[in-house]
């Protein structure tokens, strides 16, 4: 079997500019996750890649955009090939066809800047293409971005780790007032949608199939009953590890500290970013990493947000990315 050990990465960063969804920080997200893979974990500048929708941007990040190129990573990879897709942007939750759901019969999504929905059904796919030996592993800095793949184990998040378990129990203040919640609601991406097919249904998949035909989600594509099953179907050694910015139930903040001077950004990311430079040099878990992001939103005064970890037993406990330092001999 062939062997790997390269690092492939897949950065989008989604700010919807001049429009009412407009966010301010997402695209400064991806571009510092970009350095700090390059000068910390030491990818290769040539093997990542940044999708946003800037003006002059000459590939947008679409449904079809983000997925194509998401295959393409998945698809060559092979046994010990590590890759990273780290989404800043909308995120939204549409009714679920599954009879038994945690929060409240709703399926999780992230929002290309076309509304090309990448759901929960896509992720889980993308993993189950994955070679055995290989790892996904997704950051997801949206909101509802807990369970973004479909089925996956939750290993921090509401059933499994409470605030009161924190070292520091001290009280934060309130959430800030320079920021914007990363959501758009089901309903406002059903009008928007609408307007575009001119068809009157409230059914999302019509539109979506109408409008995006065979590049959209799996979710719309497939017929009820078999995605009901299809998680299950084939289903291999899950080498999936999502990081997400907030439980599936809760919305991430953007943040815009422009007034003051400040860059804006997306509240998780900026936490990694933190949690990483505050430990350079250190090798950090999965868990380790997530745990640390909520105390920084803690201090930060985000108390509306708790970010969460979705992976295998194993791969809780595995070194984030599977970095290891340098030796400096």
């Amino acid at each position: 079997m062939e062997k790997g050990n390269k690092r492939f990465a897949l950065l989008v960063g989604c700010n919807y500019p001049n429009s009412q969804y407009e966010l301010h920080g997402c695209i400064n997200d991806v571009v510092a996750m970009r350095d700090t893979l390059v000068t910390q974990f030491g990818f290769d500048p040539n093997h990542v890649k940044l999708l946003t929708d800037e003006p002059d941007s000459s590939v947008k990040p679409t449904g079809e955009n983000i997925k194509k190129a998401l295959g393409e990573l998945v698809d060559k990879a092979v046994a010990g090939d590590v890759l990273y897709f780290h989404y800043s942007g909308h995120g939204t939750r549409i009714p679920s066809v599954k009879p038994v759901h945690p929060f409240g019969s709703r399926d999780e999504a992230i929002v290309p800047c076309d509304f090309n929905l990448i759901t929960d059904v896509d992720f889980r796919h993308l993993v189950n293409r994955l070679a055995k030996g290989a790892t996904l592993t997704i950051l997801s800095d949206s909101c509802h971005s807990g369970g973004l793949i479909d089925q996956e184990k939750e290993q921090v998040g509401p059933t499994s780790v409470s605030d009161d378990n924190d070292d520091d129990n001290t009280k934060a203040p309130n959430k800030p007032s320079s920021s914007k919640p990363k959501t758009i609601s089901f309903d406002s991406i059903l009008k928007h949608v609408s307007s575009l097919t001119n068809i009157s249904t409230s059914d999302v998949a019509t539109h979506m199939l109408e409008l995006f035909g065979a590049n959209s989600s799996l979710k719309f594509r497939l017929p009820r009953v078999d995605q009901r099953d299809f998680p299950n179907l084939l289903r291999p050694l899950d080498e999936g590890i999502l990081l997400s910015g907030c439980q599936a139930d809760e919305t991430s903040a953007d943040m815009n500290p422009a007034a003051a001077g400040g860059k804006a950004f997306g509240a998780f990311s900026n936490a990694v970013q933190t949690v990483l430079k505050e430990n350079r040099g250190r090798v950090l878990s999965n868990k380790e990493l997530v745990m640390m992001t909520r105390k920084v939103l803690k201090a930060n005064g985000i108390n509306h947000q708790h970010p969460c970890l979705y992976c295998s037993d194993e791969n809780a406990d595995v070194t984030f990315l599977m970095w290891q330092p340098q030796s400096s001999s």
